[in-house]
């Protein structure tokens, strides 16, 4: 890894989805596919090792968030069950892949800006 003096905070590399370094160039081709390196600085992210961790935040969050939102809207506006299935079928992926796009983003600028790697017992 290269010199984080110059590196962009990891709330907006995060939010836009950037680069952590430069924060111009795009993280993703797809929706949540890598690119092998920065288009704008080079910057090779081979670093990156997110492994589970957006998966298990986006379960925690969506989890309060919808069934929250599912029992507000049942005991709250007496929402019927198909309602339930149409309105939390759609949002809830919606949401998911949104949220693991924001989340992975930013636990990859995280780990670019503290310089995070496997551990060592010893320097090769």
């Amino acid at each position: 890894m290269q010199d984080t003096s110059q590196s962009v905070s990891p709330i907006v590399a995060g939010l836009a989805c950037r680069c952590p370094r430069c924060g111009k160039g795009k993280l993703f081709v797809d929706v949540l596919n890598m690119r092998e390196t920065c288009e704008n600085c080079g910057l090779d992210y081979k670093f990156v090792d997110t492994g589970d961790g957006p998966a298990v935040f986006a379960i925690f969050i969506l989890g309060f968030l919808c069934i929250g939102g599912a029992l507000i809207a049942e005991f709250k506006f007496g929402v019927p069950w198909w309602a339930h299935v149409l309105l939390w079928g759609i949002l809830t992926p919606l949401l998911a892949v949104f949220l693991l796009r924001f989340l992975k983003a930013l636990l990859i600028a995280l780990q670019y800006k503290n310089k995070a790697e496997e551990g060592r017992l010893s320097k090769e």
